[in-house]
């Protein structure tokens, strides 16, 4: 065998192996998603079955408290004309992970992007099944922080989801489990 033919067999079993972690890496996104979305959902009925209708339970004070409000906008309440966009949103969110999932090798990439699925679904099945229902849905809020905002786990999820991606794009880190080589940046502006 050859020095070209050696070089070739090794880079072919590099792939394989790249594509054994590859699949290792979409169940853990999908556990990952799975939980966030399992959480979410629990929270949300527990809180309606319990707390929706009664006064506000203070867990730090008033600081922070469970308070049951339905939420036919965005975070802070923005958009509440906007239902059916958001509802478009999560979806179009929700598709995008799904298709980046086939290139992901990264264990943290396969965490951020499984809390952002998960956060996104969890959202997302409000709109679609929670009075009025038909994309409309108002999402169910519980945790009230005061002079703040009033979300629910969904939203925590993609919020630290999209903390998590920010920072590994700040990394160089990509979803095939590679980073920047010190110095390339360097080599590739002279």
């Amino acid at each position: 065998m050859t020095d070209p033919d050696r070089a070739a067999d090794v880079r072919n079993e590099d792939r394989g192996a790249g594509a054994t972690a590859a699949r290792r890496r979409i169940p853990l996104l999908l556990a990952v998603a799975g939980l966030a979305y399992a959480l979410d959902l629990g929270s949300k009925l527990a809180v309606v079955a319990w707390l929706e209708n009664e006064e506000p339970v203070g867990l730090i004070g008033n600081w922070l408290e469970l308070e049951v409000l339905r939420n036919a906008g965005a975070a802070f309440g923005i958009g509440e004309a906007m239902t059916i966009v958001l509802t478009l949103v999560a979806t179009t969110v929700s598709v995008v992970i799904v298709r980046l999932s086939r290139k992901l090798y990264s264990t943290p990439w396969a965490i951020a992007l499984g809390l952002l699925l998960g956060g996104a679904l969890g959202n997302l099945t409000d709109r679609l099944f929670r009075t009025p229902g038909g994309f409309e849905g108002a999402v169910v809020d519980f945790i009230s922080v005061r002079g703040f905002s009033v979300m629910n786990l969904a939203d925590w999820a993609i919020f630290c989801g999209g903390v998590l991606i920010v920072l590994y794009s700040f990394l160089g880190w990509e979803l095939d489990g590679t980073g920047r080589e010190p110095g390339r940046e360097h080599a590739e502006a002279a």
